[in-house]
């Protein structure tokens, strides 16, 4: 089943603890501190993937976890950082976050977006060595990584869209002229979710077509079926109007007009093609409207193929071409990115040969339980804070 929406869970691993170690050899009894440092948490990153076409996948992949870093050894030995955990979208994926902020939008095949940071690496003692600390028997333990939930939206990425009424033809004439097989039947919503098809000229070039669920009168306002899929057409450079020529030609592409302009987002001017469709049971049909968004008028009937191959001659010169994004010289802009980076946290946790100490400003007690949770603290652990102690219960 067609996908275009996704809520998940994203956490990015922890960051590797830095080693608390001394050098013991063979005639060294009492080296110096060689702790090495912790490894970098994996991020969590989003990936624009044009072989997807969906997001059905999520469906089953609701929690999405990075690797944690590994942790410094002695010998001064770093740990390695955690791999990334990459997620694969379709290309027109909108990030957002859970109170409905939008974070990316990954309009470009290959774009990536990093949804949650890993944490660093704690240093290991050996990093605190200095004139009048000689011998530090402590190291920085690594925070976790962000952790966050998101929803996914996908906006198809089409040329051309097949709007109109239930029933009208969409998906016969999808059919017709491209490689996509839609369900077809002689009933209203046949079609229940986004189809897209690939249309090729005779010179051997694509246009992807795409056909939505048809829209009724106050789908903008969510009534019938439309309403959830009328985002996938914003990003359609033409809209290819199917009206049943059987029918009241005028009142009904006003009807699918008023609901364009309801919505908003640049709909209402978009250019347009009318398509009267059943020509074989209307065939004086003609479209009465004067505007200058339509800019052509076919007469076809999906039934019979009347003006199917003339529709489809004239197809790839009335869409128009893709504009260039406009981008700073040598650069691109993959994605948008709107929430700001956070700031560096005032304080650190290190791990003490007693337990555990915190250095800097000291954190909100709940954030500070999370952080010996994930530094693997024990009950009895002694915790320092400031020049006070004590001992986790």
């Amino acid at each position: 089943m067609f996908s275009d929406r996704a809520a998940i869970h994203v956490e990015a691993g922890k960051g590797g603890d830095g080693g608390l170690s001394f050098r013991r050899e063979k005639f060294v009894p009492k080296g110096g501190p060689d702790g090495g440092d912790g490894g970098d948490g994996g991020d969590v990153v989003l990936v624009a993937d044009p072989s997807l076409r969906d997001l059905s996948k999520l469906q089953r992949r609701r929690w999405i976890r990075a690797a944690r870093g590994e942790n410094g050894r002695g010998a001064r030995k770093h740990g390695a950082n955690g791999p990334d955990a990459e997620l694969h979208v379709p290309v027109g994926t909108q990030v957002f976050t859970d109170d409905g902020g939008l974070i990316a939008d990954l309009a470009h095949a290959g774009a990536r977006v990093v949804l949650a940071k890993g944490g660093h690496g704690g240093r290991g003692n050996a990093r605190f060595v200095s004139s009048t600390r000689q011998v530090p028997r402590f190291a920085e333990v690594g925070p976790p990584g962000e952790e966050r939930d998101l929803e996914l939206r996908l906006k198809l990425l089409a040329d051309a869209a097949l709007v109109g009424l239930p029933n009208a033809g969409k998906s016969s004439l999808l059919a017709r002229i491209s490689n996509a097989k839609p369900k077809v039947a002689d009933y209203p919503f046949t079609t229940l979710q986004p189809v897209l098809g690939t249309v090729e000229s005779p010179d051997g070039r694509q246009m992807v077509v795409a056909d939505v669920p048809g829209l009724i009168e106050g789908a903008s306002e969510g009534v019938g079926l439309g309403h959830e899929f009328l985002a996938h057409l914003e990003r359609a450079r033409m809209l290819i109007h199917v009206i049943d020529a059987s029918e009241d030609v005028e009142a009904n592409w006003l009807t699918i007009d008023a609901e364009l302009s309801a919505y908003g987002a640049g709909l209402d001017e978009r250019p347009q093609i009318v398509m009267l469709n059943k020509l074989d049971l209307a065939p004086d049909a003609a479209f009465p409207v004067e505007d200058e968004r339509v800019v052509g008028v076919f007469r076809v009937s999906c039934a019979t193929g009347a003006g199917i191959e003339e529709f489809r001659r004239n197809l790839f010169s009335l869409v128009p071409d893709s504009e260039p994004l406009e981008h700073a010289e040598g650069e691109l802009a993959d994605f948008l990115v709107y929430r700001p980076e956070p700031k560096a946290r005032p304080w650190r946790l290190l791990r003490t040969e007693r337990g555990f100490r915190v250095q800097g400003t000291p954190p909100p007690e709940d954030e500070l339980e999370r952080m010996l949770k994930a530094a693997g603290a024990k009950r009895g652990a002694t915790v320092e804070v400031g020049d006070e102690a004590f001992e986790l219960a």
